[in-house]
């Protein structure tokens, strides 16, 4: 059994990907070609924004944003500890701070009432400027948009949403990616929508900041190509990975639908013995990932081992919050200032999920796990 199976994905594709690849190789256009301007124009129509820019990662994507909107030293950032370390890293990058916000005990997202104490307490230090939130739909669930966007209105900051899970997410019938000033995504192979590399996406309604996006992932290059007019990167997303991303799109909505349906199966069937991720009415996951909350470290260590022995493939996402890594040991953050992110850390692991994964697979991991529980008790 395959965590993912981007194996069995390609063997259902693998006429069309291959065509599409050797189409790029035949017109040898490898940067910029056709294909990046056709992936985004469909990305822009599939999630619902005016503008769609594509860049070499979801790191990028997020790192780009912040470029885009001029955070830099003396800001300040607000995001999750519960996340990969890249949604922070980009803050620190541009010698901006991020300010750590705990997250909800059901959804695993940041906690929109801890976001706004925390914005006050920053304001009323006035150390730093208050500037963005990033919020990570985690897991592929998206954030609450709703109260986030308000928070952002009421105090002046840049919403940018870190969809890196949540491609194909949604709260009612408003798609991840589009919430917020700015939405960004990763197109890493274990994403929902994977390529065979790195890649990310922004999306904006926002012409300025679309153009200015533009200019960034090409080295700050104005109107010609020797005419920089800011400090950007190299953040081009390649040929190569735009043609195979452009054949999985083609299948994608039938695989989020199979993934909801597998996830609604793992829901049925563990809920009464451990913790699972919470969807609010009206909100859809990617489930890029499926995790769960043991009771206890002790019982997800034996969860995990007899997974193991039946060779079932499991992950800890995450094992340590952002706050307690050595890379920001100069926010001088210590345990126990975000509680329920350190409880959830300790407790949480992820079984496999992807389209592919038949009743039986799902049977015989929901089978191992509930008798865990019961050994535990």
């Amino acid at each position: 059994m395959q965590f993912i199976d981007l194996k069995r994905q390609y063997s259902i594709i693998k006429p069309q990907i291959d065509l599409a690849i050797n189409k790029v190789l035949n017109h040898g256009q490898y940067i910029h070609g056709p294909e990046v301007f056709k992936l985004e124009a469909e990305l822009a129509v599939y999630a619902g924004t005016k503008y769609c820019v594509t860049c070499a990662s979801g790191t990028d994507a997020l790192l780009m944003s912040l470029l885009a909107k001029g955070i830099g030293r003396g800001d300040a950032v607000f995001t999750t500890p519960f996340t990969f370390i890249a949604t922070a890293e980009v803050i620190q990058l541009l010698g901006a701070t991020p300010i750590f916000v705990d997250i909800l005990d059901n959804t695993f997202n940041i906690d929109p009432e801890k976001l706004e104490i925390a914005i006050q307490i920053c304001n009323s230090k006035g150390k730093l400027i208050p500037r963005a939130v990033i919020p990570v739909d985690i897991f592929g669930l998206p954030a609450d948009y709703e109260m986030i966007e308000k928070i952002g209105n009421k105090f002046d900051l840049c919403i940018i949403e870190d969809a890196a899970q949540s491609f194909g997410g949604r709260i009612k019938n408003k798609k991840a990616c589009s919430f917020g000033d700015i939405g960004t995504t990763s197109f890493f192979p274990a994403k929902p929508l994977g390529g065979y590399g790195d890649g990310g996406a922004i999306f904006t309604n926002d012409s300025e900041i679309a153009e200015k996006l533009i200019s960034i992932r090409n080295h700050g290059q104005g109107k010609s190509k020797y005419n920089n007019i800011r400090i950007g990167l190299n953040g081009r997303l390649d040929t190569l990975q735009a043609a195979i991303l452009l054949e999985k799109m083609k299948i994608f909505p039938k695989e989020l639908g199979q993934r909801n349906a597998i996830a609604k199966k793992y829901s049925q069937n563990l809920n009464q013995y451990f913790t699972c991720q919470h969807v609010p009415g009206g909100y859809e996951s990617a489930w890029a990932q499926y995790s769960v909350l043991a009771a206890s470290t002790k019982q997800r260590s034996i969860c995990m081992k007899k997974l193991r022995d039946a060779e079932i493939p499991t992950a800890i996402y995450y094992p340590k919050p952002l706050h307690l890594q050595d890379a920001f040991n100069d926010l001088n953050y210590s345990a126990g200032d975000f509680t329920v992110a350190e409880s959830i850390s300790q407790r949480i692991f992820s079984l496999p999920m992807h389209p592919y994964l038949s009743d039986d697979n799902i049977s015989e991991i929901c089978d191992i796990l509930i008798s865990c529980k019961e050994l535990v008790q």
